[in-house]
């Protein structure tokens, strides 16, 4: 019973949270989706629609550590405050 596929009973509602921009590599900043995977969500199946929100879900969490990584570099460069 270990290996049976858990029945998904609910439609796949869409990423997007009102945030339509797309950002420089063409992933919208709201959702992190493409622009095809936003043009068609409507026409695609369950499954792909749950492939492409955990490739949303990998691509917000790489853009967010680079987000931190871009805040540890500007904090480097600054003198700290000793007193």
């Amino acid at each position: 019973m270990s290996d049976m596929q858990q029945l998904e009973f609910f439609a796949i509602p869409s990423p997007c949270i009102g945030v339509c921009q797309s950002g420089p590599r063409g992933y919208c900043k709201g959702c992190f989706r493409s622009r095809e995977e936003r043009l068609h969500w409507l026409q695609i199946d369950d499954q792909t629609k749950r492939i492409i929100v955990k490739a949303c879900n990998r691509r917000k969490q790489s853009w967010l550590r680079k987000q931190e990584g871009a805040k540890m570099e500007q904090g480097r460069g600054e003198q700290q405050d000793l007193f």
